[in-house]
């Protein structure tokens, strides 16, 4: 039985094109149940036709201050997130496409601020099943091309 699952290291760039991302590195995390992605600025708010949205700001580049994308999606949740530290927050979660390589799937991203992080994205678990392999000694195994995206 041929295994289809795309492999990946612990660390790729990845995008998440219905938000406007065209490129972010991300962290494979399968310790996380959920993928989170580093916001700024939140604000939840109704449409005009009563759907809760939610409107934030994303710095994809670390310590890149002045690449800051705004972004608008359906909020799908709010849930109680426990850090690898053991603190518990709420978070909004919404659910987006996300772009591995030539792959392209439906994922749960909670919103977050990362700032002090050293990757503005966690790839959780759920978002990996069935679909993902991840070889841990491996980095970028889908290339590296994204990273030139927001060159100055």
């Amino acid at each position: 039985m041929a295994d289809n699952r795309l492999t990946i290291g612990w660390r790729e760039w990845l995008s998440l094109p219905e938000l406007g991302i065209p490129a972010i590195r991300a962290k494979t995390d399968t310790g996380a149940r959920t993928s989170a992605l580093h916001t700024f600025q939140l604000e939840t708010f109704e449409d005009e036709d009563g759907r809760l949205k939610v409107r934030f700001g994303v710095h994809p580049v670390r310590q890149r201050t002045d690449v800051a994308l705004f972004c608008v999606a359906e909020v799908v949740d709010r849930r109680i997130v426990r850090s690898s530290g053991g603190h518990a927050t709420e978070r909004v979660v919404i659910r987006t496409p996300v772009r591995l390589g030539k792959e392209q799937w439906p994922i749960e991203i909670t919103l977050t601020n990362r700032e002090k992080m050293k990757f503005r994205m966690l790839l959780g678990r759920t978002a990996m099943a069935g679909r993902v392999l991840v070889d841990p000694q491996a980095s970028y195994l889908l290339g590296q091309k994204l990273k030139r995206v927001y060159h100055r």
